[in-house]
């Protein structure tokens, strides 16, 4: 382990100091990626089905006759699923929903009267179709279709289509079913998204994409952002600790490999005050990994991404993070609750130490699909919002049109805009024409 001790992470020179130094960026070199994603994209908008066919067998190694999960297939599915793993699966289905319920009832259709005889206001629309990415991994990860599918249904979607890996585990497309997805189909990569922006014969085209996947998947939304949407670009996973000499090595520990676990490219970090917690921690995270079933990925992860910084004070921790801006953020401090609404930046937060990432990964009902590589210091992750939309509107009565067509007109006028002029300019003389009859 290079330990990097007394080196600074950049922008925070005297303040902060690394007790274990990440080895790489976690920004990965996608240069490779970019170009064979569009030659994807451009063969399944141009050829459907059948280059969806050609990639699914060149990438996934399956020959597909039928794309869709049939009805058939969805009842075997679940049929399949052992008994404790449906309940468990439908107890995150039904913490997810809840949440979702709760959220949605905050987004409130508004009208107000701005002005005398002025009507402002907005709709809350449910966006028709979405398609929902469901990533396979290295794990069957039960929690990913209902992530992105629950909220949809809660949120109104007319449809929500679900794509995954030819090769996942029928335990996903059980998820994806009891989830509420309305059509199941075998396609994943930067096909499946292909597929879902543009159409094919087999695959509708949806309005949005939403769910993380790999780079090919990540790059593959980003290029057909535009006429379609998308939730966000979600790199690899994230996990930061702020810490004081009241954290517990052994739990901080624990948490961070729970991550690394995820991907060799997953980033991992403490952030404390307490040096004597940086030392034991480093300590502990060498002694769990040993008998860590998932090693070889967790050991990988840590070695190139981890970090443990130790800094000079309590508000340099709290910039050090909101720089970082993580994924998960926990909060390990003798004061959680106080300490957390001090901080700005992060995906989720999970406060004190009996909040563990894995609660929400799993089944507490906050959302799991999260910005990552410093997104959160503009937005929030996936949430029952990220499936509707909020459009305004406005309706004038003749008294309004008094009041706003005189500065309408003049502002027209300033910025040479004649076709603008006349379009306020008509309807205020005709009212005043009505008028004087």
């Amino acid at each position: 382990m290079s330990t990097g001790i007394g080196d600074s992470p950049r922008g925070f020179e005297g303040r902060a100091s690394y007790i274990k130094r990440p080895e790489r960026d976690s920004v990965a070199d996608t240069g490779s990626v970019v170009g064979l994603v569009g030659e994807i994209l451009q063969a399944v908008r141009e050829r459907g089905d059948e280059a969806v066919r050609e990639f699914s067998e060149r990438f996934d190694k399956i020959g597909l006759e039928r794309l869709e999960v049939s009805a058939s297939e969805r009842r075997a599915a679940v049929d399949g699923l052992e008994a404790q793993t449906r309940a468990d699966t439908e107890f995150a289905i039904e913490n997810v929903r809840r949440f979702a319920q709760a959220q949605l009832k905050t987004i409130l259709p508004l009208e107000f009267e701005s002005l005398p005889g002025l009507h402002l206001g907005h709709r809350v629309i449910p966006i028709e179709r979405v398609g929902a990415y469901v990533p396979g991994g290295r794990f069957p990860l039960l929690s990913a279709p209902i992530m992105t599918i629950v909220p949809g249904k809660v949120a109104g979607c007319d449809e929500v289509v679900a794509c995954l890996p030819p090769g996942a585990h029928t335990a996903m497309i059980a998820g994806c079913h009891l989830s509420g997805a309305d059509r199941i189909f075998r396609v994943g990569g930067a096909q499946a998204i292909a597929a879902m922006a543009y159409g094919t014969k087999s695959i509708p085209r949806v309005n949005k994409i939403v769910g993380p996947g790999n780079a090919f998947v990540n790059e593959a939304k980003r290029q057909v952002f535009g006429p379609v949407g998308i939730d966000q670009l979600a790199g690899p996973s994230e996990i930061f600790i702020v810490a004081d000499a009241s954290g517990d090595p052994e739990v901080i520990a624990a948490d961070l490999l729970g991550q690394a676990e995820h991907d060799v490219r997953t980033r991992v970090g403490l952030i404390t005050t307490d040096r004597a917690l940086a030392l034991a921690t480093a300590k502990e995270v060498e002694r769990q990994m040993a008998v860590l079933a998932t090693a070889p990925i967790a050991k990988e992860s840590w070695r190139d991404y981890g970090e443990i910084v130790l800094c000079a004070d309590t508000q340099a921790m709290i910039e050090y993070s909101d720089d970082v801006a993580a994924e998960h953020l926990q909060v390990h401090t003798a004061n959680p609750r106080e300490f957390s609404t001090r901080l700005r930046n992060y995906g989720s937060l999970f406060i004190g130490p009996n909040a563990s990432v894995v609660y929400s990964d799993k089944c507490v009902g906050t959302n799991h699909t999260l910005p990552t590589l410093g997104a959160a210091k503009y937005t929030g992750g996936l949430w029952v919002g990220s499936y509707v939309k909020v459009a305004t509107f406005q309706w004038l009565e003749t008294s309004a049109v008094n009041a706003v067509a005189p500065p309408a007109i003049r502002q027209s006028a300033s910025e040479g805009l004649d076709g603008h002029r006349k379009a306020a300019a008509i309807r205020l003389s005709r009212q005043n024409s009505t008028a004087a009859k």
